[in-house]
C-alpha cells in the first residue's frame, strides 16, 4: 500500500499493519464524534438548568421577542454550521460548536417549568438508551442505509411542515401523531448518521485536520438526532408541572 494514504506515519506500514490499524483509525475518530456530541449535551443541560433555576428565565419570559430571537438565531446559526464547519478552522468549529451548545441550553430551559424534573430525567435515559442502540447498529451494520437516509429527511421535511401547520390548528391530535413520528424519524436518522460519519472518516484516514472537522461536524448531526428524540420522547413520556 502507498505510504502517502497515511502521511502521519514516518515507517513503512505492512499490508497486515494497515489492515489493523485502519479500523482502529476509524473507530477512533467516530468516538471522536461522540465524545464531542456528549460534551455538546452536557454543556446543554448545565446551560438549562442554571438559566431555569435563575433570573435569566423570568427575563426571558417577560420579553418574549428576544426569546424567539435567540430561537431564530439558534437555527440560523446551526444552518451556518452544518454547511460551513469543514470550512472554518478547527478552532473556530470547536467555539461555534459550544456556543451553540449554550444557546440551545437557553432555549430548551423551559422545559423544566413545564415538565417535573423525574420525568425529564427518566426521558432522557430511555433517550440515551435508544439513541446508543441506534448509534450502535449504525456502525455495526453492513446494510447500505444511504437510501433509507434520504427517505428519512424527506419525511423530516414533512413533520417539520406538519408542526409549522399545526402552530395554527393547535391540534392535539396531530401534535401526537407528529411526536410519534418524529420519534420514528429520529431513531432512523441515528443509525443514518452515524453510518454517515463512519464512511466520511474511512474516506478521510490519514487527512488529521479533515477528520477532526468530520468529527465536529458528526457531533452536530448526533446533538441534533439526539435533542430532536429526546424531545418527541418528552412529549410523549413527560408528565407536566
Amino acid at each position: 500500500m502507498n505510504n502517502s494514504q497515511f502521511p502521519f506515519q514516518d515507517e513503512p506500514l505492512s499490508s497486515s499493519r494497515v489492515a489493523y490499524d485502519f479500523p482502529a483509525l476509524v473507530r477512533q475518530s467516530v468516538v471522536r464524534a461522540f465524545v464531542w456530541m456528549a460534551l455538546g449535551l452536557a454543556i446543554t443541560g448545565l446551560t438549562a438548568l442554571f438559566t431555569a433555576d435563575s433570573n435569566l428565565l423570568d427575563y426571558l419570559f417577560e420579553h418574549q421577542g428576544l426569546f424567539w430571537g435567540l430561537c431564530i438565531g439558534e437555527l440560523a446559526l446551526v444552518w451556518i454550521l452544518s454547511r460551513n464547519i469543514m470550512k472554518f478552522s478547527i478552532p473556530v468549529a470547536t467555539g461555534a460548536f459550544v456556543f451553540y451548545s449554550v444557546l440551545s441550553g437557553v432555549t430548551l430551559s423551559p422545559i423544566f417549568i413545564v415538565y417535573t424534573g423525574e420525568s425529564i430525567a427518566s426521558t432522557f435515559f430511555i433517550t440515551a438508551a435508544t439513541f446508543g442502540a441506534m448509534a450502535a447498529f449504525g456502525y455495526f451494520t453492513k446494510r447500505d442505509l444511504s437510501k433509507v437516509g434520504s427517505y428519512l429527511y424527506m419525511a423530516l421535511i414533512g413533520l417539520i411542515i406538519a408542526t409549522l401547520v399545526n402552530l395554527f390548528l393547535k391540534s392535539d391530535t396531530l401534535m401526537w401523531i407528529i411526536s410519534y413520528v418524529g420519534v420514528l424519524i429520529f431513531v432512523g436518522i441515528t443509525a443514518y448518521d452515524t453510518q454517515m460519519i463512519k464512511s466520511l472518516v474511512a474516506e478521510s484516514i490519514g487527512d488529521e485536520e479533515r477528520t477532526k472537522k468530520i468529527a465536529l461536524l458528526g457531533a452536530l448531526h448526533l446533538y441534533l438526532d439526539f435533542i430532536n428524540l429526546f424531545l418527541y420522547l418528552l412529549r410523549i413520556l413527560g408528565r407536566r408541572n
